[in-house]
């Protein structure tokens, strides 16, 4: 297999999403491959505006301990992306990082594989054999101004048009996309079942601070957006049910005017941002996990990681009407409306102990392992020049 320049939306930190799950499960399969895996660069102008020291002191370079076949590295951003010639004079200099990075870990016939759609920019400029664009959500329907929803459009319509293969997550994205790419192919996101054994039969650790939590403990991991919570919804559902506890894991980007009816709620917890490796721990506390999320064309592109780790831990799960959840009707309770939530909430609690383990039965279908099966063959495809979409 080839070598991987794999540029992501997102840095590689302990919060881990479907970018770390692809590329630690490729260096694990193949482990004479390297990855250079490029994050969002450092934007020194608001690091400088915000006072943030640390992300000023952020390595621009560094390998990843567990796994030396991934070097991070970390381009610089001096100039507003606001204006057109900022944007230019950036996306030269990233390129120019990229390459001399390339050039000094001695990456072997790379293949370059674009996460943002803003990376267009770099597809047939670094002297790689194909370009691959994993698409994760829609971003044009994200709320955004119509200059950028404008030129997101521009940007995701060149990227179909120019990659070797496009990769989505979800069958919506599909459908967006099956006009725009001509080799297009469908990866859903997966989960390692081992991470999540041992929740629901409480075996194991705990947070401290899940000690101040009440039972029944109704919790939700992800992140904490208005453009996928449903805010009102947690509010009255945490208002109806005041016995409970509730519980948000994960980064929040809730604004100050968004978060005042909720900090009055004191049943009601978010704890930040929680490592990948001790979500388990969190989740053990649960009695039933919860989905309340929007239902809105950006949340119908989403393939929720938590779908799968929901599933993979057993616990009971009750979701808004939204895409992955509601396909599992016989492991998944769906509910639209905060009595409906209190509702199926209370006849979770009471479930049959045997959904456990058809829940993981169900989780084990979706391994992170069989979706890098279906990546390498698209790889295998486009390195070999056949590009017939599936």
């Amino acid at each position: 297999m080839n070598d991987l320049i794999f540029v992501s939306l997102e840095d590689w930190d302990e919060i881990w999403r479907r970018n770390q799950f692809v590329c630690a499960a490729y260096a694990r399969r193949f482990p004479d491959r390297q990855i250079l895996f490029v994050s969002p660069a450092r934007n020194i102008s608001y690091l400088l505006r915000s006072g943030n020291l640390k992300g000023l002191r952020q390595s621009a370079t560094e390998v990843v301990p567990e796994l030396p076949q991934i070097t991070v590295t970390r381009p610089l951003k001096l100039m507003p992306n606001t204006l057109r010639a900022g944007r230019r004079f950036n996306e030269a200099m990233m390129r120019r990082h990229v390459a001399d990075a390339v050039r000094a870990h001695g990456l072997r016939d790379p293949i370059l594989w674009l996460n943002p759609h803003s990376a267009v920019h770099m597809a047939g400029q670094l002297g790689e054999s194909a370009v691959v664009y994993d698409v994760t959500d829609d971003w044009i329907s994200l709320t955004q101004s119509p200059a950028v929803a404008k030129l997101t459009e521009e940007q995701d319509r060149a990227l179909c048009a120019r990659a070797d293969a496009v990769i989505v997550c979800s069958s919506h994205l599909y459908a967006i996309k099956k006009d725009l790419a001509r080799n297009l192919h469908l990866i859903p996101n997966g989960v390692d079942l081992d991470h999540y054994a041992h929740i629901a039969d409480r075996c194991g650790e705990i947070p401290e601070v899940a000690s101040r939590w009440k039972r029944p403990v109704i919790g939700y991991t992800g992140t904490i957006h208005p453009d996928r919570v449903d805010i009102s919804l947690v509010g009255a559902l945490v208002k109806r049910m005041p016995e409970a506890a509730f519980v948000m894991v994960g980064p929040n980007h809730l604004s100050a005017d968004e978060m005042k009816p909720l900090s009055a709620l004191s049943n009601l917890f978010f704890t930040g941002p929680v490592p990948y490796k001790e979500i388990p721990q969190y989740m053990r506390a649960f009695d039933v996990c919860i989905t309340p999320h929007l239902v809105t064309p950006f949340t119908e592109s989403l393939n929720p990681i938590k779908l799968w780790e929901y599933l993979a831990a057993g616990l009971p799960i009750v979701s808004t009407d939204v895409a992955g959840f509601r396909d599992f009707p016989g492991l998944v309770r769906i509910a639209r409306t905060p009595e409906q939530f209190d509702s199926e909430i209370r006849g979770a609690l009471s479930e049959r102990p045997s959904l456990v383990e058809e829940r993981r039965r169900e989780a084990a279908k979706h391994s992170w392992n069989s979706r890098l099966d279906d990546i390498v063959s698209v790889l295998e495809q486009i390195g070999s020049g056949q590009n017939g979409a599936r």
